[in-house]
Order: C-alpha cells, then structure tokens, then sequence
C-alpha cells in the first residue's frame, strides 16, 4: 500500500517536530480530530506492512515513537521537510507529467524510478495513471526505444497540461523543491521572473493571490523553455483583437521586452495566462470587466433566488465578490484553460444539492461566454453562494425538495415544474424529469410530483399534466398535511391576524390580510413568477394569422412538421436545424407530444437554433397519423427560447386542447383569422 497524500504529511511532521501535539496538527491544517484518527491508523497500517515500530498518542494528544523510525526512513529531525516526504500515487503521476514537459532529453524509467525513489514496477503503474491523466487534456504517453518517453499532442494542450500540473505541485508538500528538482529550474531565474511579475502588479494596479504569484515564475520559465525547443502554441482560437488592447497584453510585453523573437501567439498566450490569472484584490475592475459580465451574474443570481427558494442578503456585495473571481475565470472557461480545483472532490452532501441548483442557474453565463462553465469553475461559484447561504443562516437541508416526472414531453413538464413552484413556494424544486431519468436520479430529495405511478419510497404525489383551479386546491391540501402535518384550510386568518398583533406593528392589516388569504387560498399568488408578465406572451401572441396556416393534407407526419415550421422560417425564428431536430425526436412508441385528441405539440432542444420564442399551427382537413393510434389534425410548433418565456402561452394552449369543442372549431375553421380569435378567446380567460 501507498501512503496518501495528508497522511504523508502529517507523518512528516510527527517525525521532524518533537513535541507536537493532536490540537496544533488540526490547527495547522484545518482537519478534524478524526480525519487524524484516521489518517494515524493508515500510517501505522502502512508502518506494520515494512516491520516498522507504530506510532502512539497519549492522552494528552502527543506523539510518541521508536528512534528506529528515524533511522530507517532517513529523517534528520533537524533538517528541513522534504527528504522523506512520501509521494501519494496521485502526486508520483503528476510530477511524471511534470517531468515530460520539462524535459530537455530522453526519459526512460531509470529517471523516473531515481526521481521519484520507487521501483520500476511502482513507475509502470504510475505510468498508466500518466497516461490517463494525460488523456484528460487529449495528449498521449509514448515510448520509442529510441526518445523514450515523451508527451504527444498540441502544444496548446500541452500548455494547459503545464499550467494545471504546476499548480498542483505546488499545493503538495514541499512542491516547490520538486519543481526545481525535476524541472532542473535555477533558482535566480525564477527569482527574476518573481521580481518582473511583482513589477506587472503595479503596472497593472492588481494584486495576485498567494498561491498565483508562486506558480506563474514556473509556468513562464516552463514555457520559455519550450518555446526556444521550437514547441510553438501555433493556430488556437484566441482572437488577437480581444487581448491586444488589454492592460495584461502590455504587462506580457514588459515581461519579453528583453526576449527577442517571440511569436505573437506566445505573445498572445501569455497575455492570456495573465488575465486567467485570479486576484485576490483589484482597484479597478469595472473597464475592464466586459460590461455584459455583471448583468449576466446578477441574473444568475436571481435565477438562483427563485430555484433555491431564498432571498440573498446584502446581494450587491456577494456580487462583486463573485465579479472578482468570474474576471479571469471569463478567459479561463472561453479559452479553455480552466484549472483544476481542489475543492470539487470533497463538496459535501448540502453543496452537491446546491451545486447543481447553482449550475441550472449559470445559463446566463453560460450564454455570454458562448460556451458550457466547467465543473470546477461551477465548484468556486458553489463554494462562494455556499458561503454565503451559511453566513446568514439559510441551508438547503432545512427546506423540502421535490421532483417532478413527466413523460410528456420537455414543455410539458416545464410548464408543470412551473405550476408547482407556484403553488410550493417553501419548497425547492430540483428537476423536470422523464421516467427513465428519474429512475438513475442521484440527488437526495423528498418528494416527487408524477403523472404516472413510480416505485419510490419517498413521497409521491399523483398529479395530471395540467392543473386546474380545484387540483390545485385539492393538491396543495394533500400536500402540506402529508409533509408539513397541516392543511392551510385548517388556519384561522383571525387567529394568524391576533398572534402577528401580538408579536409586530401592523402598519396596514387590510394588505396584510388579503395577502395572507392569496397565500393559503388555492390558485393564491403564493410567490414570485420566474419571468415578468410583459415578457410572458400569451397565445394570441403568439398564433397570430401570418403563423397559421391551413392546409387540405400532408403526405406524412415529417411533412407536416415541415409545412407547420414554415411560418417560422420565413420570420427567421428558427432554424432548419430545429426543424429537423423536431423531426428527428418522433418516436411512435411514446407520443409524448400529442397533448390532446387531434393535438400534438411538436418541438425540440433551443439549442439546435431558436431565435424568438414562437409558435405557428398548421391545420389539416385529413389527419395525418403521428401512430397507428394518434391522427393528428391541428400540429402546432413551439419555438422556445427558454425555460420560462412561453409557458403562459403553452397554458392556455393546454386549456384549449382540453376543451373538445374549441379543437373541433379550430379544424372546422374557414381562416387563419378564425383560429386567431379561438386563441384570443383563451389569452383573455
């Protein structure tokens, strides 16, 4: 067995520092009184294995062991740590990669075993890891009896591979002493490029923070070296114009001023680095923070409040806070160069929750920069809100959280998720889930709302696709008096009325009093609407004449989708890309998207091109079958932008397919303007 990396550590220094006792080693590296329990027995585990004398700890909490051990681990308790330090597996195959992309010869498996200080067969295992470590950033591990090992790849790879294994090996144990080892590193290098870094941070009027301004002399150096072996960043995606005006593109010119011949991707790579490069303060962020950043955040973090169910305190600060972190991580995630974090494999059970309720929010961001966040980067968000939440007493683990599964489609089970927030404001709601993905779900949560049965031993409420005023009425009576013990009706508004007399000033009791009735009243206005009504088009809307249209047959249900589509096309509101993503979702064994008999709702992912919320019908005289089983003669395509923008309309479309009598009037009708006022007809009810 392999020491790990904290339990090497804390060997170290029990070993080196006499005296020591429990209490200073959870001071001095914030663990808990079992994570040292624990990490004591592995490495007495580990000492038994090699016919070592075990460690023992008094009841005072100090350390006590056998001389022998100093002996035969070669430890010098005067002398500095590092010698002795034992590298996690972990760690042997991140200097391996270290080695690979410093080197300035061949490597073969003597170096590493001298390097490293295991044997051949521990190098061959830690090669493997090598090999999928290196997988992660799409290079290769080779060997050739000739060159011996080498990295394979882009360069532009490659560089991200460094700038991530740098900052790992500096967080490990003495990291700085393995880099110059195995780099061969000088030190009055590093130090002048320490010193031209400290001069950027004037020049720049920002300070890096601790762990930065250590790894970057490394990086810079690192990459020098590759550059003068010829190993150039050649035609990578940054876009010159973007970086070239910046203050970070002058400071990387201060850097090279006296390293002539620097190709201008180097160049241009550098000044990334610089600017992916987290600070922990800076006095002049605004200029030069892209100024769709914070409304893109302050959205986030909005659609955060609503899906998490909580107010944010002092929410300006948090979002400055975030704002100095997201500047570099902008570059970062745009361009690739994401580093690794710390943090992401040990986020615990109430952050893995909120990990994921953060992430469903990040789509503004994730629209701005153009691409998806990573996880690691969602981690810092996480750990930052986290923080937060805790700063003022809120917690996800206080509140209920619910599923909702529905087989019938994406709009569908939008438009319900929407429904039920509604009318469950106290509760978090998680995701809109079909069947098969519910059943692989792995968040922890304590209810589901389904339109069909589940085997599940959490709480399952049977619900229908569409809600009206009664199942509302009804659902939330069941509801609260299953969870809560209560049901709403059971309260006496003149009793609320007296305790809240008793206990506050009420300025304005008629308010109060009706805003409690439209709370605990079904259908009530029980919370906030996701999107304001303005930006909530009804039906009406939306099925405007010029989208309509009405046609004697199709030759088949693809056609239809494409003769339905075509008002959409002509506006430029979709793509053809969309219209065929609609068509490839048919699936005859589950016509999730006929909503109602002679209805079907076809639609597809925004993603593959939607450019305005919107929809268009398209009414047949035949039908046209979607299955054996589903004639379809009023298809109407739904165009969403987002989650939110189209569900009032997509409400009352659902009135209207359930209303047999407005469906036939819509298939019998004479014109597109005839169809438009049955829409008007359930925009208004």
């Amino acid at each position: 067995m392999e020491l790990d990396a904290r339990s090497s550590q804390l060997l170290q220094e029990v070993l080196t520092n006499s005296g020591i006792r429990n209490k200073d080693l959870e001071l001095k590296y914030g663990l808990s009184r079992r994570q040292i329990e624990y990490s004591l027995g592995k490495i007495n585990d580990w000492l038994e294995a090699r016919y070592l004398p075990q460690i023992k700890r008094t009841r005072t909490g100090q350390f006590m062991f056998h001389k022998a051990l100093l002996t035969a681990l070669s430890i010098d308790q005067n002398q500095q740590a590092g010698s002795a330090y034992i590298l996690s597996e972990e760690e042997r195959t991140s200097l391996i990669i270290l080695m690979l992309l410093s080197k300035s010869g061949d490597l073969s498996l003597l170096h590493f075993t001298e390097a490293l200080g295991v044997s051949k067969n521990t190098i061959l295992s830690d090669l493997k890891n090598a090999q999928v470590l290196a997988g992660a950033y799409n290079l290769a591990v080779k060997y050739s009896r000739v060159l011996g090992y080498s990295l394979e790849g882009k360069e532009f790879n490659k560089r991200q591979a460094l700038i991530n294994i740098v900052y790992r090996t500096i967080d490990m144990y003495s990291g700085e002493s393995w880099i110059r080892q195995l780099s061969g590193a000088d030190s009055g290098e590093i130090s002048a490029l320490r010193r031209k870094i400290e001069a950027v941070e004037g020049k720049l009027n920002l300070k890096f923070t601790d762990e930065k301004i250590e790894a970057m002399p490394y990086i810079l150096l690192l990459s020098l070296r590759r550059i003068r072996q010829g190993q150039i960043v050649e035609g990578f995606h940054i876009h010159c114009d973007e970086l070239s005006d910046t203050k970070e593109y002058r400071a990387a010119e201060e850097l090279l001023h006296d390293l002539p011949g620097i190709p201008m991707e180097e160049r241009m790579f550098i000044t990334l680095h610089l600017l992916t490069t987290n600070v922990s303060s800076m006095a002049y962020l605004s200029e030069d923070t892209l100024p769709e950043l914070t409304q893109a955040l302050a959205e986030m973090l909005s659609l955060f409040e609503r899906s998490a169910c909580v107010a944010l305190q002092d929410k300006e600060q948090l979002l400055n806070k975030i704002l100095l972190h997201l500047k570099p991580a902008y570059y970062r995630i745009k361009y690739q160069l994401t580093i690794a974090n710390p943090l992401q494999e040990t986020v615990g059970k109430e952050f893995k929750e909120l990990h994921h309720l953060v992430k469903q929010s990040s789509v503004p961001l994730r629209e701005l920069i153009g691409v998806d966040i990573p996880e690691s980067e969602t981690t810092y968000l996480t750990m930052l809100i986290g923080g937060w939440l805790s700063r003022q007493g809120d917690s996800l683990q206080k509140k209920i959280k619910a599923l909702v599964v529905c087989p019938k489609g994406v709009c569908v089970s939008r438009l319900l998720q929407s429904t039920l927030r509604e009318l469950f404001p106290e509760f978090v709601f998680f995701d809109a889930l079909s069947v098969r993905e519910f059943h692989s779900y792995a968040l922890e949560y304590d209810a589901v709302f389904s339109t069909v049965y589940l085997p599940t031993d959490k709480k399952l409420f049977l619900i229908k696709p569409f809600l009206e005023k009664e199942d509302k009425y009804r659902l939330r009576q069941q509801v609260m008096r299953d969870m809560s013990g209560y049901s709403p009706s059971e309260f006496s508004m003149e009793l609320i009325m007296e305790i809240v007399g008793k206990h506050a000033v009420i300025g304005n009791s008629h308010s109060l009093r009706t805003e409690l009735q439209e709370h605990f009243n079904p259908g009530g206005k029980a919370a906030e609407k996701p999107m304001a009504d303005d930006l909530m088009p009804d039906l009406s809307g939306l099925l405007l004449p010029d989208t309509i249209r009405l046609e004697e047959r199709a030759d088949s249900w693809e056609h239809a989708i494409r003769l339905g589509a075509e008002p959409l096309l002509q506006r430029g509101a979709v793509t053809g890309e969309y219209v065929e993503a609609m068509i490839g979702s048919y699936d005859p064994e589950d016509p999730y998207i006929v909503i109602g008999p002679g209805l079907a709702i076809p639609h597809a992912d925004p993603r593959y091109g939607v450019n305005e919320v919107s929809m268009s019908l398209l009414r047949l005289v035949e039908p046209v079958s979607y299955s054996e089983e589903y004639p379809v003669q009023v298809i109407v395509i739904i165009a969403a932008k987002d989650k939110h923008q189209h569900l009032r309309s997509l409400m009352q479309l659902m009135k209207l397919a359930g209303s047999p009598e407005d469906v036939r009037a819509v298939i019998e009708a004479d014109s597109a303007l005839q169809i438009h006022e049955i829409a008007v007809k359930f925009s208004n009810d």
